[in-house]
């Protein structure tokens, strides 16, 4: 993957991305073992479970607001801010003794982040524009998520040899001051981003208006959010499966894991060779499907070699769903409304987490869980047939439609010369206020 990296510019911002994970990583292993001791062992899971509804409220609720709040903020400026701002939060967490005082600041370092990661995907296409070099760039952003959640775990155990818990908020926030430096050395060109003239509540809701509103984006919801009511259960479940399978979960949890990262890291690296041959549509769809058809064999016990590669095929079918949202979220968009796009995918699809969470967690423990975990199997198989009913298999870019509202002297037809009546003509199409609506029975749009 040298093209991605071979750009100067997303050299940086990758190790940034890379830095402010890790930071992530670590203030998620500090707040638990702060709910142990502010709550000891018969309030520590109510604790930190309230704090992870918060970070989940936070992304569902602010992202839209706070990209339209950011609009007219050039993009580096507003990124740094955004990093200081999480590193000045983690600070005083490592002394709070109360509670609400945790949740508070952890709240809104959390409603940072909803402003921070969609602008900073966002970014990511205008500098990487050949499409080969963006899907690199998707591929090793999944990498680092995925090694991410396999050595923060590794790294908290080094460093709690070494300095006690609460420090671990200090070490976090050295991740962030590591991820500023690298946003002031990536050499961005400069950009300007005029306040739009638009209401912010017109631009609050821009995102969400043209994502609801593009067929091929309804269809990438659904996928995502079919695979997130099943790969719930792995996250939350198998702790829980790890225990009651083999009673040794402190080996058996963290291998079952590793397993999945493996799977999803592999991959990551094969997706690129493997987009340059399917379409976005077949490879996320395809990643669903395959996940739902692995669940069942959980059924059948399979004796441990055999269930370290199921687990190693979810987290495969995992990053083919979820790798190449970003391809899509560009497809679908102009490029003056793509943060509002990404913040629209981070907002929708953190809801569905929102909903697959509680749902995995609640059936594992009503019914046997590798039942439930069947069930869902269903229900995310069931979730990516709808997509591919939904996101049409013709999914052209260049789309003809028409403008008769519009006087032939409009600049949207200046250089765009008419082809037929009522201003039809073709190009790229995107939902935005020209074009408000997308009409899915021939692909004609009228103003």
């Amino acid at each position: 993957m040298t093209g991605a990296l071979g750009h100067p510019v997303f050299r940086w911002l990758f190790a940034a991305q890379v830095l402010s994970l890790l930071g992530i990583g670590l203030l998620t292993a500090a707040l638990a073992l702060a709910a142990y001791r502010i709550g000891g062992v018969a309030q520590a899971g109510l604790l930190l479970g309230g704090i992870f509804l918060l970070k989940m409220l936070a992304y569902v609720v602010l992202a839209p607001l706070a990209e339209a709040a950011l609009a007219g903020v050039a993009r580096r400026p507003a990124l740094i801010g955004l990093d200081a701002a999480r590193l000045a939060l983690l600070l005083p967490l490592a002394f709070l003794t109360a509670w609400w005082h945790v949740a508070l600041l952890t709240f809104v370092f959390f409603a940072a982040s909803a402003a921070f990661t969609p602008l900073f995907q966002a970014l990511i296409p205008t500098i990487l524009t050949d499409k080969p070099a963006y899907t690199e760039g998707l591929a090793l952003s999944r990498l680092a998520s995925t090694f991410e959640s396999m050595l923060s775990p590794v790294l908290v155990g080094l460093a709690l040899l070494l300095i006690p818990a609460p420090y671990l908020f200090i070490l976090a926030a050295l991740c962030f001051v590591g991820s500023i430096a690298c946003l002031l050395a990536a050499p961005l060109a400069r950009d300007a981003r005029p306040k739009p003239p638009q209401p912010f509540a017109q631009r609050a809701t821009r995102g969400i208006r043209i994502y609801l509103q593009t067929p091929r984006l309804q269809g990438l919801l659904t996928a995502h959010f079919g695979l997130s009511l099943a790969m719930a259960w792995v996250l939350v479940n198998t702790v829980v499966y790890a225990g009651a399978r083999f009673g040794e979960v402190d080996i058996w949890y963290p291998a079952l894991m590793a397993a999945f990262g493996a799977g999803s890291a592999a991959m990551a690296l094969y997706l690129p060779r493997l987009l340059t041959r399917w379409s976005e549509r077949r490879v996320i769809t395809t990643g669903g499907l395959a996940f739902a058809a692995l669940t069942p064999l959980i059924l059948f016990t399979p004796p441990a070699p055999v269930l370290l590669a199921l687990w190693a095929g979810f987290g495969a079918a995992a990053s083919l769903t979820l790798t190449p949202g970003g391809l899509v979220l560009i497809r679908s968009a102009a490029e003056a409304n793509r943060p509002s796009v990404f913040a629209a995918q981070f907002s929708l699809s953190h809801a569905g987490w929102l909903v697959a969470y509680p749902l995995a967690g609640w059936l594992g423990s009503a019914i046997p869980p590798d039942h439930a975990l069947a069930l869902l199997g269903v229900a995310c198989g069931a979730m990516s047939l709808a997509a591919l009913r939904i996101w049409p298999a013709e999914d052209l870019e260049i789309r003809p439609h028409a403008h008769p509202d519009l006087p032939t002297d409009h600049p949207h037809l200046h250089d765009i010369a008419p082809t037929g009546p009522g201003n039809l003509h073709r190009h790229v199409f995107h939902v935005d206020d020209l074009h408000p609506r997308w009409d899915t029975s021939n692909g004609l749009h009228a103003t």
